[in-house]
Order: structure tokens, then C-alpha cells, then sequence
């Protein structure tokens, strides 16, 4: 299964494999640079789909100064020369646009956040969103979205993950808000999702590729619950998304005491039985049997190759001459 293509939305991927978004902080001034893109550009023999490391999409939501950004048009040059030279290898490639939320930092700005809960090791205390501010972020997604189309890249990815603003709003831990989009309810924590979802498709039109990472556990009591998945994906599914790339929420990208391929599964297994649009499942993959194992266990439609990547540029090729 691992060499089979499969499309999201119009778009057709080459196989199963995936580089997942991974920060580098290596970002010139929130452009990618030369050796930035080198690196990228080596990793896309074999690889389906690269998913670039987070952009934040206002000056406000960046979560250190050497993050990569989609806050301005000016950036657009920088990345059409990336997204050019991952084409050529055969590989799509999508923008990861970003708020970091009460993680925010080095922008000089107040961080803000669903209700002023602190996440992550930031000095001070963010700020809880008005509902203008509110407004102001999903027009910002919007705008960092129109811009990854017009630098050449074949989809988008909201992140909603790891801790940073979207994940605030999912997780009851973050999300204390009593308004429309209160913490005490799948509904208010899913409706900022929902409409930046809407926007960005009425935005980018019909037929390009709008992804999600869903942050879909915080493993922690009193956090986002497993048995949450399915009718969160749903409302994901019906406002626009054409992907769900599962991974962990407050607790990260790992976690702790797992260390078997595809640690994630528990996840990744009610999101894909609930909604008809693919699945990425990411999380200690290291061989291109545990890839092929996860799919044909219908864990997942496409695995994330993360770690093992970053140390083998050339293991996607490798796999598929394995598999």
C-alpha cells in the first residue's frame, strides 16, 4: 500500500509517504532561504507530500524570530523558489500556517490566548482574546492562506496542535471562555476551527487541498478525550477539510512512554473511521515495514516519516525500493 497513489481533494500524491512539519528555526527574517530550501529540496526523492514547518500568519501569533512566515506579501518570491524546486523532484509540498497564541514570543507584542491560561515556557501571562481579536485571526489565516496559493504551494494546513492557539481553544485546560466559543462544549471548542475552515475554502475555492493537524488528545486530566475524535473530525470534515493530520495537543508531538511506530494510532483510528476524507498518522515511524503494517491495519491513509527523515534525507526513496 505504501507505493499506491491516493488524491486529496484534486490533487494526486505519488504514495503514501509524507514528511511531516518539523521546525527547524532556520527562517532569514520569516523567508526560506537558500540552505533551507536545499534541505527541503533533499528530502522530496520519493516523498509524497512535504508539509513545511509552521508560518506564522500575523506578526503577533509568531512563535520565535526564527520561525518562517506567511504575515506578508513580500515573503511570496522567497517561497516559489521552494516550492519550484520540490515540484521538480516530483513531491507536493503545503504551508503549515500557525498562531502561536499564549506561546507567542520575540515579536515584541502581547501574547494572547482563548482566556489567559499560560502554555509553554513564555514569561508572561497572555491575554484572552476579544471577540474582535478573534475576527482578526481567522482573517489572518485567511490572508497567509491566498498567499501560500499565490507562492505555488498545492494546499494548506491549519494548525491545530502542540499547544498553540487553535489547540487553546480545543483543549477545556486552555478554554475557558463562556461566549460562542466556550470550553464547556465540543461545539464552542470547535467553532473557531470551523469557521477559519469555511473561510479558507471560500478563499482558496473548491479544489484546492485544505488540511487540518488535529491536536486530538491532551493526554491529561480534564484535556481533549479520545472519545471526542470522531465528532470533532466530523465538524472539521463538513467545514471544508480535505485532510486530518493527527497528533498529540497540550502534551506535544510525543508521548511519554510510548516509543512503538505509530504512537498515535489510538488517534488516528476514530478520526478515520468517522470521516470519508484521508487520515496522516505520524509518530515513531522509522521503517518502511512499520509504514506498510500501519496502512494495511487501516490505522491510517498516509504515514508520516518524521525523525528518520531528518536523519536520512534519501529514506523515502529507500523505502519504496523495500516495499
Amino acid at each position: 500500500m505504501l507505493k499506491e497513489p491516493i488524491r486529496i481533494n484534486q490533487l494526486l500524491l505519488r504514495n503514501r509517504i509524507v514528511m511531516p512539519p518539523m521546525a527547524t528555526g532556520k527562517a532569514d527574517h520569516g523567508a526560506p532561504d537558500e540552505g533551507l530550501t536545499g534541505y527541503y529540496v533533499a528530502r522530496a526523492n520519493g516523498t509524497a507530500l512535504i508539509i513545511l514547518e509552521h508560518a506564522y500568519v500575523s506578526p503577533e501569533g509568531m512563535a520565535h524570530s526564527t520561525q518562517l512566515s506567511l504575515a506578508e506579501d513580500s515573503l511570496i518570491p522567497a517561497y516559489r523558489k521552494l516550492t519550484d524546486a520540490v515540484h521538480e523532484r516530483g513531491a507536493a509540498i503545503f504551508a503549515q500556517l500557525n498562531h502561536a497564541g499564549a506561546q507567542a514570543r520575540d515579536s515584541g507584542l502581547p501574547a494572547v490566548s482563548p482566556s489567559g491560561v499560560p502554555v509553554g515556557k513564555r514569561e508572561s501571562a497572555p491575554r484572552a482574546m476579544t471577540a474582535g481579536e478573534i475576527e482578526g485571526v481567522k482573517e489572518s489565516f485567511v490572508s497567509a492562506a491566498l498567499r501560500a496559493k499565490a507562492a505555488g504551494f498545492d494546499g494548506v494546513e491549519i494548525h491545530s496542535a502542540h499547544g498553540y492557539l487553535l489547540n487553546q481553544f480545543y483543549s477545556p485546560l486552555t478554554n475557558r471562555r463562556t461566549d460562542a466559543y466556550t470550553g464547556q462544549t465540543l461545539e464552542g471548542r470547535t467553532r473557531l476551527h470551523a469557521e477559519i475552515l469555511r473561510a479558507v475554502r471560500s478563499a482558496v475555492g473548491e479544489a484546492y487541498p485544505v488540511a487540518i493537524r488535529f491536536g486530538a488528545s491532551d493526554y491529561r486530566e480534564g484535556g481533549g478525550r479520545i472519545a471526542e475524535i470522531p465528532e470533532a473530525c466530523r465538524v472539521f470534515a463538513e467545514a471544508g477539510a480535505d485532510l486530518l493530520d493527527i497528533s498529540g495537543g497540550l502534551n506535544g508531538f510525543t508521548v511519554e512512554g510510548r516509543t512503538e511506530p505509530g504512537w498515535f494510532s489510538e488517534l488516528s483510528v476514530p478520526a478515520k473511521n468517522s470521516v470519508r476524507i484521508p487520515v496522516l498518522l505520524t509518530g515513531g515511524v522509522c521503517t518502511a515495514e512499520d509504514a506498510e503494517r500501519l496502512l494495511r491495519e487501516n490505522a491510517a491513509d498516509l504515514i508520516g516519516v518524521g525523525r528518520a527523515m531528518l536523519k536520512d534525507a534519501d529514506w523515502a526513496a529507500a523505502a519504496l525500493r523495500q516495499a
